[in-house]
C-alpha cells in the first residue's frame, strides 16, 4: 500500500525525508514486532515511550515512522500530535474501514458490559445473523474464537479483527467498549451504527486520576457518536440520562426502577434467584429506519441476579432498535447460559456455590443483594484481594461488603493473596491489603487471609453445610477458585459423577480448567 493512501486524512504537523510514493507493507507499533517494509508508529507509553526504539524499528527494517518528535534517523518520518491517534487513523486506512461493512453495537458501562455483549450475540444467533465478538473474555470473528488479552484491543488489532470479520462475512458485532480504549483513542475509527450506556459508578479511579476524568472518557462513546446512529441511555443512572441531549445520535431510553424511560421493566420477580418481569414498550418508538410498536411482553432469564435485569434489558432495547423480532428476543433470553463468573452457579445441591468477579460497588451490591433474598441458612464468602488496582478499589469493596454484613449474617470473611493464581501485573501490595484489612478489622467481621486460593478453600469448604451459599468474590485472582471448590467437593463426595459436577467449567475461556 502506498504510503500516501496509509495517511489520507491524517492531520500531519510536519515531515521529514517523506517519500509519498513509497510501498508500506504493514504498520506496528511495538518495535519488537517490526518486518522489513513497515511503517512504525512510536508511541508515548505509560511505561515506555516507543522514540526510545525507532532505531531497533529501522534496523528491523521499518521504512518510515511516525512520531510526536523527530529523531536522528535518515528515513521518512512523519510528525503528529499523537501518535496513538495517528494509529487509529492509519489503521483503519490501510485495513480500508471493514467496520463499515457490518453493524457494530459498542457497549459500554462500569458492569456488565461482557454478560451484555454475549446476550446481544445469543440474539443475533438466535435470529440468523453471523454475529461477532469483541471484549474482555474473547474475541469471535467467524473464523476463531481467541481469548482476548484486553478488554478492548489496541486499534491497529482492533482493526485487524473488523478485517477478518469482514472477509468471514459478519453481519452483526457486539463490542465492550473499555474507558482505557476510548481514553487512548483505540476507537476512534470504529464505524459504530447503535452505542449504549447501562451504568456509571467509581471504577479505574487510579487509572484515569479522578471520577471526573473516568466519566469524561467513558461518556465520549455517548457524545461523540454519529447523527445517523441511535444511542441507548439506561435512565436509572443520574449521569447516564443527562447525556440524553448531549449527542447527535438518535436516543432510545429505558428504566428498571424509575417512570422514565421510553421502555420500562416491570414487575420483576426472582425464582432461585432467576428474574422473570414484564417489558413495557409505552408509545410507539419512532427511528430514522424503522418504528419499535408498542407492546408489553414477559421475559424470563435463565441466569440468575439482580443485575442480570439490567444487562438483559439493555440487551434486549439494543435489539429491538435493530429489528429482531420480540419473539426470537425472548426465546434466546430464556435460553442463555450467561457469561463465567458472573453471578454464575458452579454447584447447586447439597449447597449453592456462587463464581462471581465481584468488580466494583455496584457489582458487589447487585450480587449480595441478590444471595440477600436467596433461601438459605448460612453465607460464606472468599474474597480474592484485588491487586493492581490501588487502594482505592479495595477499600471501597470492603466498605460495600460491611454494608451488607448484617442482612447476610455474616461473621466472618476468608480472603486470598492468590499467589501462584495471578500474574506479576495483579499481584497483591502491601498496601492494598493493608486496606482491606483496616476497613474489615473496625467491624465485628472477622477477617482470615491466605496465601493461596487453596488454602482458603480448604479452610471454608470445612465450615460449608447443608442449605448454605459460598461466594467465590474477586476479579484475576479467583478465576480458579471454582475449580478449587469442584476439586474439594470430588474429595468429600466421591461418589458425585465427575463430568456432571465439572460442567460448569467444561467451556470456561479464560482458563483451561476442563482439562481435570
Amino acid at each position: 500500500m502506498k504510503l500516501y493512501d496509509i495517511l489520507k486524512d491524517l492531520k500531519i504537523l510536519d515531515t521529514e525525508y517523506l517519500i509519498e510514493e513509497l510501498e508500506v507493507n504493514g504498520i506496528a507499533y511495538d518495535s519488537r514486532k517490526v518486518k522489513p517494509g513497515d511503517i512504525y508508529v512510536a508511541i508515548k507509553g505509560y511505561i515506555t515511550d516507543g522514540h526510545l526504539y525507532i532505531h531497533q524499528a529501522v534496523e528491523k527494517g521499518a521504512k518510515a515512522v511516525i512520531v510526536e518528535e523527530f529523531v536522528e534517523e535518515r528515513i521518512p518520518q512523519i510528525k503528529v500530535e499523537n501518535s496513538r491517534v495517528a494509529l487509529s487513523k492509519i489503521s483503519a486506512n490501510f485495513f480500508h474501514y471493514p467496520s463499515k461493512s457490518m453493524r457494530v453495537i459498542g457497549v459500554t458501562s462500569t458492569n456488565g458490559k461482557t454478560t451484555t455483549t454475549f446476550i446481544l450475540d445469543s440474539i443475533f444467533q438466535k435470529a440468523g445473523y453471523s454475529s461477532g465478538i469483541i471484549g474482555s473474555v474473547i474475541n469471535k470473528t467467524g473464523g476463531s474464537i481467541k481469548i482476548a488479552d484486553l478488554t478492548t484491543p489496541e486499534s491497529y488489532d482492533l482493526q485487524e479483527i473488523f478485517k477478518e470479520m469482514e472477509e468471514n462475512k459478519i453481519e452483526r458485532v457486539s463490542m465492550e467498549v473499555s474507558s482505557s480504549a476510548l481514553e487512548l483513542y483505540r476507537t476512534s475509527d470504529i464505524d459504530f451504527d447503535i452505542v449504549s450506556f447501562n451504568n456509571f459508578s467509581r471504577e479505574h479511579i487510579d487509572q484515569h486520576g479522578s471520577f471526573e476524568r473516568y466519566w469524561e472518557v467513558k461518556s465520549s462513546l455517548i457524545r461523540n457518536a454519529k447523527e445517523t446512529s441511535i444511542a441507548i441511555l439506561n435512565m436509572d443512572n443520574d449521569r447516564v440520562a443527562s447525556l440524553i441531549n448531549d449527542t447527535k445520535a438518535e436516543v432510545v431510553t429505558f428504566s428498571i426502577n424509575k417512570d422514565r424511560g421510553m421502555i420500562q421493566c416491570e414487575n420483576v420477580t426472582l425464582n432461585k434467584g432467576r428474574a422473570s418481569f414484564i417489558v413495557n414498550i409505552k408509545d410507539d418508538i419512532r427511528l430514522n429506519n424503522r418504528i419499535i410498536k408498542r407492546n408489553r411482553f414477559e421475559v424470563s432469564l435463565r441466569i440468575p441476579g439482580y443485575h442480570s435485569v439490567e444487562n438483559a434489558m439493555m440487551g434486549i432495547v439494543i435489539a429491538l432498535c435493530d429489528g429482531v423480532d420480540v419473539k426470537i428476543i425472548q426465546e434466546a433470553l430464556k435460553e442463555f447460559g450467561g457469561v463465567e463468573r458472573r453471578f454464575e452457579y458452579i454447584y447447586e445441591d447439597h449447597f449453592i456455590v456462587i463464581d462471581d468477579h465481584f468488580a466494583n460497588i455496584k457489582n458487589i451490591n447487585s450480587t449480595l443483594e441478590t444471595i440477600s433474598d436467596m433461601e438459605k441458612n448460612k453465607v460464606h464468602i472468599i474474597y480474592a484481594i484485588r491487586g493492581n488496582r490501588g487502594t482505592t478499589v479495595n477499600r471501597e469493596n470492603a466498605e460495600a461488603l460491611l454494608s451488607w454484613k448484617d442482612r447476610l449474617g455474616l461473621e466472618e470473611v476468608v480472603a486470598t493473596r492468590s499467589i501462584g493464581s495471578v500474574t506479576d501485573k495483579d499481584k497483591v501490595k502491601d498496601s492494598e491489603e493493608e486496606e482491606l484489612k483496616k476497613v474489615i478489622e473496625s467491624s465485628e467481621l472477622n477477617l482470615i487471609v491466605f496465601d493461596t486460593i487453596r488454602e482458603a478453600v480448604d479452610f471454608t469448604m470445612k465450615k460449608v453445610a447443608h442449605g448454605d451459599i459460598l461466594l467465590l468474590a474477586g476479579c484475576q485472582g479467583m478465576d480458579r477458585g471454582a475449580k478449587e471448590v469442584l476439586d474439594y467437593i470430588s474429595k468429600a463426595y466421591p461418589d458425585y459423577e465427575k463430568e456432571a459436577l465439572y460442567s460448569p467449567l467444561k467451556n470456561r475461556i479464560t482458563e483451561n480448567l476442563h482439562q481435570l
